[in-house]
């Protein structure tokens, strides 16, 4: 595999110290330590967080995150028990993000990342495994659904990143540009507020939302970004052979769900269900009622 770029902390051993005791900090708010896996890929270390997972007798969900995030966002406020279906849930720490894993990418427009993401699953010895992405990590979910469909029992995108280009309306654009230009907790805060969720129906508990406005500053602040954004697939995504469901919140000013849905329904052919979300934004990972939807279709899949 091809390395496209490599992103790193600015001071690796210091920044990797702070991003474990942010993860001590949720753990701890969550009551519960997060397994560790950390395997050899094609894009060097690549790390995993799991729950449940050495119970092999349970259905088995693999999670890929958004981008300038950790998996563990879908954990907040214990977010994860909002599948309401206990499984072995593997969170992959995309190669690229500020993350515990190495920075090395492929190019973006490849299948790579579908190659890597098999290679996770032949690493964990995962054989099937439902798989979830949000937003950048619903892209992977499209690569490894057009590489290695078999791996595949269901997809779930979550307001993904590849069904149509990044929204540059101005007010996009301001929101998602204010933090990059000063990344403090004020700037955040507006980004979140305005893109992220759509409070009050679509919010974190004090203790998450400070968590993550502080993840996002240090992962502004601290790692350089040379990973390649998500794009609209287009036509690679008539190759897509697993079984999908997309999940799309109507408040979501980085990719307008409207434009998300016409595309899926004219280019994915085994796109299953629609789930539009009122009030919802692009944080969707962190609505419970599409936790609630993921673990439903999951128990009941034959």
């Amino acid at each position: 595999m091809k390395i496209y770029s490599k992103s790193n902390f600015k001071e690796e051993t210091k920044d990797l110290i702070y991003f474990e005791n942010w993860v001590k900090q949720l753990e701890k708010f969550n009551n519960r330590q997060y397994e560790r896996y950390e395997i050899r890929t094609s894009l060097g270390k690549t790390h995993i967080w799991g729950l449940n997972t050495n119970d092999e007798k349970l259905d088995t969900l693999v999670v890929f995150p958004g981008a300038r995030t950790t998996s563990l966002i879908w954990d907040f406020d214990k977010g994860l028990d909002n599948l309401n279906h206990k499984m072995r849930i593997f969170m992959v720490e995309t190669n690229g993000l500020p993350n515990l894993s190495d920075g090395s990418t492929p190019d973006i427009k490849s299948l790579d990342y579908g190659l890597w993401a098999a290679e996770v699953f032949e690493k964990l010895k995962i054989e099937t495994a439902f798989i979830a992405g949000a937003s950048f990590g619903g892209l992977i979910c499209m690569k490894l659904g057009i590489v290695k469909p078999e791996k595949i029992k269901a997809t779930f995108l979550l307001n993904p990143g590849c069904l149509q280009p990044f929204s540059l309306t101005l007010k996009n654009l301001y929101y998602n540009i204010l933090p990059l230009i000063k990344p403090n907790e004020k700037n955040v805060r507006k980004f979140l507020d305005k893109a992220v969720f759509s409070k009050p129906n679509h919010k974190l508990s004090d203790f998450s939302e400070k968590m993550l406005v502080d993840y996002e500053v240090f992962a502004i602040s601290r790692y350089k970004d040379k990973t390649q954004k998500p794009y609209y697939m287009d036509k690679q995504l008539e190759d897509v052979k697993a079984e999908t469901y997309l999940l799309v919140g109507d408040k979501d000013l980085l990719f307008p769900y409207q434009k998300s849905v016409d595309n899926a329904q004219r280019q994915i052919k085994t796109l299953k269900e629609t789930k539009i979300y009122n009030n919802v934004g692009h944080g969707i990972e962190t609505y419970d009622k599409a936790l609630n939807y993921i673990g439903e279709k999951i128990k009941n899949y034959r």
